[in-house]
């Protein structure tokens, strides 16, 4: 018990003495207090610029380093002025999202008689790393939106590819991806949602979660048991909000 009383007595000692130097330095706590605060926030400034000053164009050829540019640019101007904002107020960006449609955005990978802009998976990673220095949320359902858009546009029928992609990949319609379930998040063969074919229409009876423009979205891409357990028997259904 003394030793614990000594431990303390001396450790208020050596705060009070601490206490006098800093005064004794700066002239009071408070200059001591704003010094350290501005030398964090230099630190935290020339973080910053360390990132800035990062070459991304090492390995780009001439095109990508071009549209690169444009995601950058696109990103500084139109997308981290407001992210905070946009997260604080919990605002869905639909007019910048699809003004970055406007840019070739909305359908990265997508081939172009759809409206897509007919990059490959390097190109995309190449645009939404830049985009995603504004915002790193906004950007990835914008990668979610792309997905869904390859989908249909890799396995759906060319009917199908007509009749969603034009209006997928100008963002005037916007997708979403509905694969997780309450029951079932990484292991995503074991889904539970069913969809049950009903003379020419199936229905679908299940719940998803953790869906991404799950508020906004016109267009879901479905994941459901059509045959077995396992994933090979699980389908992909387009369905519209309305």
């Amino acid at each position: 018990m003394t030793g614990s009383c000594l431990f303390v007595s001396s450790h208020s000692f050596l705060q009070t003495n601490y206490r006098i130097m800093l005064i004794r330095h700066f002239g009071s706590i408070a200059a001591c207090t704003a010094r350290i605060t501005s030398s964090h926030s230099l630190l935290l400034q020339n973080k910053r610029l360390m990132a800035t000053n990062i070459d991304y164009t090492v390995g780009l050829n001439e095109e990508q380093v071009a549209f690169q540019q444009v995601a950058t640019d696109f990103s500084r101007k139109e997308i981290l002025p407001h992210a905070h904002k946009w997260d604080q107020q919990k605002i869905f960006p639909s007019d910048v999202l699809q003004e970055a449609a406007s840019l070739g955005f909305g359908g990265v990978y997508v081939k172009d008689d759809v409206g897509g802009s007919g990059l490959g998976r390097k190109d995309a990673a190449i645009i939404f790393e830049a985009l995603a220095r504004g915002c790193v949320s906004t950007t990835a359902y914008l990668t979610i939106h792309n997905m869904c858009c390859w989908m249909i546009d890799e396995f759906g029928t060319e009917e199908q590819r007509k009749q969603w992609l034009p209006e997928l990949c100008s963002m005037e319609k916007f997708a979403s991806y509905c694969l997780t379930e309450p029951g079932s998040g990484s292991d995503a063969s074991s889904l539970q949602t069913k969809a049950e074919l009903r003379g020419d229409m199936y229905y679908l009876t299940g719940e998803k979660a953790f869906i991404s423009g799950g508020g906004r979205s016109d267009v879901y891409l479905i994941m459901a048991r059509t045959g077995g357990s396992g994933p090979k028997g699980i389908s992909c259904f387009i369905v519209p909000k309305e």
